[in-house]
This record gives structure tokens, C-alpha cells and sequence, in this order.
């Protein structure tokens, strides 16, 4: 390696890294190395990284070994990949959802997605840091904190920025480059939230296409695990590698033709110029003047690009209410599935035990309250009628969401600000999601909930069940023709 590794691994994606290793430059122990120096250097920082994988470095040197011997596997070989902490992993690291009940908590099998990243080659480098039970224990907690981790501070503005999501620590992380890459997971804005608020590129796939099984759950209906990256082709890579049919996840069940084990292929620089992207400027109203400015010259890319732009396009679901009943019922079923299935020594194994561990525990583990685990535990809905709601809910969504203006005006994609409110109609139906750096603001305001709008922001790209390869297309198409991230000061 001509330049030094810390410096080089801020600028390489997964590819010039392959490609380093392939060529003898460099190899995978020597990555994790400079990885977990850079963890023990800016981590105190920013709290991204809850734990390191105490296996990391001989898993790397194994895969030199493999590699020397045997070949590639792939893109992935060698490459260090963080995992947000409600992620299963069959080893020496611990999963939690960031709950200190869960703090000494070992998996008791790889997740799907976990075994598929191992099966291609990737070091599981550690754990990140999220928002305590993915952001749904109370409504007063701050996106970024945990009773196990503490806050994940932006590295853009360590204390001041926004870290938007639960996925936040694999956000966090991957910008201060303590990691190649993560993966997320998303309910509601949690893998697109964080990736815009960190200059990041974040695929939150259509609900069914990667399986949940092993994944501490929100939401049967809206869960989905996703990538967090530095660029469009290395989401795209990780996308790939995690996607499958799961005889124990059903939503796979009718993925089959739909899915891709390389989403590579649809990165297009000229994808723009065949695209109808619509505006739905509903979105767009509570931005304060400097983020408005950045959509607006995102809109004029699309044109300069060649897409023809249809502005604005109604959404009729805008206003409609998000039904806590159906969530809070499915919060609370999957949750007692999981947790019953914990070693005996784990203090909770229900919905119930945990409220109770932590009223206990209340100094160290009810900073913010559990307002929304009581809520969930409480929950009186049966199964015919969460199952009624759930079929009214969703045929709202369909027949006044976002297929209703993409079929009105003929569009492959609806373009949103990278913050969290236009991500909810996507999170209702399942459907796919995609966001790309656009601009970082300047000076910024304090919104409505004390958030500063301050920093990198993104823009998101939204389309119909199963469009990945078509908003793949559009994001690289839009990210060739911006080039807008920059590294946080952190680390340089």
C-alpha cells in the first residue's frame, strides 16, 4: 500500500478494496487492524461501536488464508462490516437492542442475514450502538441513546447534529470510517433517517426481500434489515449478499423473481435521463430555508440529468394517522417470541419481565420512561381483529399512497428530504427506499423537537414494492452527477 492505510481506507470503497487484497497490497488482517485502531481512537467520541468482535482478527487471517489458497469469494471477502445490535450473531458478541436486560445476552444462532454475510466472505468486525429497542421504548427518547451504549453522537457535529433513527450507531460509525460498511435495520426511517443525517448512502429493501429471522423485532408487517454506506455501489454489493428466500421469514415467500444477488448491474450513470421522478411537495413545507435549497437544486439536477420532473404530485395518505394498535400488538407478539427463546440465564424472556426488570433497574435502565412497552404489553387486540385493521390500513395506503401517484403520472420514483416524515407511507406498506448525500446545511434551525437541522442532509428515493433495481438506478444516476459527501472533520 503506496499511502497509509488509515488514510486510505477514508477515500476506498468495497471495490478498490477487493481489489488491494487480490493484488497482495494489503489484506484483510491489516484492515481490521487499522478498523479497530480507528474504533479505539474516535469511538470515545461518538459512541458508534458498541463491541468489537473479539474473533475479528482471526477471522480476517483465515480469509487471507482462504484467499491465498482456495480464491475469492467475492466482493465481500475480507471486508469489515459492523452490525446494528438487535442483529443475531452465533459467537462471542452480545445482541441487546441496546437494553441493559439484554447487556450479557448471547444469540443462540447466526440471523439469516448474518450466516449469508459469513457464507460471503465478510468480517463480522462488532456491534453498533442504536436506539434502545429500536426507538420503541418511549416516546421522550432521543434518537441515538441506549441504557447498555449511551448516546451516538453525529461525527459531523459530535453533540450539536442530528443522528435521526435507531440505526444511528451504524450511521455514525461507517462516517467516521470505523467501519467499511454496516447493516441497519428499519421500522420507520431508521435506515434512511441516519444514513441522510451522516452523508451516507442507506437501502431500506421492500419488507420480505432480506429475511428478519434472528432480528429483534418492531413490526412483522414493516421490519426490514438494510445496507449503510459510503457510495451507491457498495449498498448495492451488500444488498446482494443478504437478500434470499427464508423458509423461517414467510414475507421471503413471494420474493422469488424478484430478488437479485447482484444489484450491481443496475448501477447506471444515464439512468436519470429515462427516469419520471414525481415531487410530492407535502414533504417539503416544514423545511427550513437552507434545506429547502438543497431539494430545490436536487430538482434541478433530475432535469440537468435528463429525467422529466412531475411537480408537485399529491399523496392522499398524508394525513393519515399511524395505527399504534396494529404496531404495538405486533411490537408485543414478536418481541415474547423472542425473548423466550433466550438462554435461561437472561433476566427477561417476555414483554411483561422486561417492564418489570426495568422498573427494577429504573436508575440505569428508565432514563426516558417505557411508555411505549406498556402500551404494547396492554394491547387488547386480537388476532381477527389486528388482522381487520392491518387489511384497512394497508388498502388505504395502496389505493392513496404512493402506487396511486406513481400509476396517475407514470413515475418510477417519488424524490423526499432525507428526514423522517415522508418515509412513514413506505414504512406502512413495506416498499423500498433509497437516499443519497445532496447538500449539508450550514446554519440551520432548532425544529419542533429540539432537533438542530444543522449538517449533512439527503434526499430519498421511493418507489413501488420490489423497485430496488430501478431506485438503485436512480441513486447512482443522482450520486455521479453530485458527488456531494465529504468526510467529517472527526476524522481527518
Amino acid at each position: 500500500m503506496s499511502t497509509n492505510l488509515q488514510d486510505w481506507i477514508q477515500e476506498a470503497d468495497l471495490v478498490r478494496m477487493q481489489k488491494a487484497m487480490s493484488s497482495g497490497e494489503c489484506t484483510s488482517e491489516a484492515l481490521v487492524l487499522a478498523y479497530i485502531e480507528r474504533i479505539h481512537r474516535y469511538n470515545p467520541l461518538i459512541n458508534a461501536v458498541l463491541e468489537i468482535n473479539p474473533d475479528a482478527l482471526e477471522i480476517a487471517r483465515n480469509l487471507d488464508h482462504e484467499r491465498n489458497t482456495t480464491g475469492s469469494r467475492g466482493t465481500l471477502h475480507g471486508i469489515p462490516i459492523l452490525l446494528k445490535d438487535n442483529i443475531n450473531t452465533h459467537d462471542r458478541m452480545h445482541t441487546s437492542a441496546g437494553s441493559i436486560a439484554l447487556a450479557e445476552s448471547f444469540a443462540p444462532g447466526d440471523s439469516f442475514i448474518v450466516a449469508k454475510l459469513r457464507a460471503a466472505g465478510a468480517v463480522l468486525l462488532g456491534k453498533a450502538n442504536m436506539t434502545e429497542w429500536s426507538n420503541f421504548m418511549s416516546n421522550s427518547m432521543p434518537a441515538g441513546y441506549s441504557s447498555r451504549g449511551g448516546y451516538v453522537l453525529n461525527p459531523y457535529g459530535p453533540g450539536k447534529l442530528f443522528v435521526s433513527g435507531s440505526s444511528s450507531g451504524s450511521a455514525a460509525a461507517v462516517a467516521a470510517n470505523l467501519a467499511a460498511a454496516a447493516i441497519g435495520t428499519e421500522t420507520a426511517g431508521s435506515i434512511v433517517g441516519p444514513a441522510s443525517q451522516h452523508f451516507l448512502v442507506g437501502i431500506k429493501p421492500t419488507v420480505g426481500l432480506a429475511s428478519r429471522n434472528g432480528i429483534i423485532p418492531i413490526s412483522i408487517s414493516q421490519d426490514t434489515p438494510g445496507p449503510i454506506s459510503k457510495t451507491v455501489t457498495d449498498a448495492a454489493t451488500l444488498l446482494g449478499a443478504i437478500v434470499g428466500i427464508d423458509e423461517n421469514d414467510k414475507a421471503t415467500w413471494s420474493s422469488p423473481h424478484r430478488t437479485f444477488h447482484d444489484y450491481t448491474s443496475y448501477l447506471d450513470r444515464y439512468f436519470l435521463r429515462k427516469a419520471r421522478i414525481g415531487i410530492p411537495r407535502h414533504y417539503y413545507r416544514s423545511l427550513d430555508e437552507e434545506r429547502l435549497s438543497i431539494m430545490e437544486s436536487a430538482i434541478e439536477v433530475l432535469r440537468e440529468q435528463g429525467a422529466t420532473v412531475i411537480d408537485p404530485v399529491d399523496l392522499h395518505l398524508e394525513q393519515h394517522p399511524w395505527n399504534n394498535d396494529v404496531i404495538c400488538y405486533e411490537f408485543k407478539t414478536g418481541l415474547n417470541r423472542y425473548l423466550s427463546k433466550l438462554n435461561s440465564d437472561i433476566p427477561v424472556h417476555s414483554l411483561k419481565e422486561l417492564i418489570d426488570y426495568n422498573q427494577k433497574h429504573a436508575a440505569s435502565a428508565l432514563k426516558f420512561g417505557q411508555d411505549n412497552l406498556i402500551r404494547s404489553e396492554e394491547n387488547t387486540l386480537n388476532e381477527i381483529t389486528y388482522q381487520l385493521k392491518r387489511q384497512e390500513y394497508n388498502h388505504q395506503a395502496v389505493t392513496k399512497g404512493i402506487d396511486y401517484a406513481l400509476d396517475q403520472h407514470g413515475l418510477d420514483a417519488l424524490m423526499l428530504p432525507g428526514d423522517i416524515d415522508g418515509m412513514y407511507i413506505a414504512a406502512r406498506l413495506g416498499y423500498p427506499l433509497i437516499t443519497v448525500p445532496a447538500g449539508y446545511s450550514v446554519k440551520g434551525t432548532i425544529d419542533a423537537d429540539g432537533d438542530s437541522t444543522k449538517g449533512p442532509f439527503g434526499v430519498v428515493f421511493s418507489g413501488g414494492a420490489y423497485s430496488e433495481p430501478t431506485l438503485i438506478g436512480i441513486a447512482y444516476s443522482f450520486e455521479q452527477a453530485t458527488l456531494s459527501c465529504r468526510p467529517p472533520d472527526l476524522v481527518n
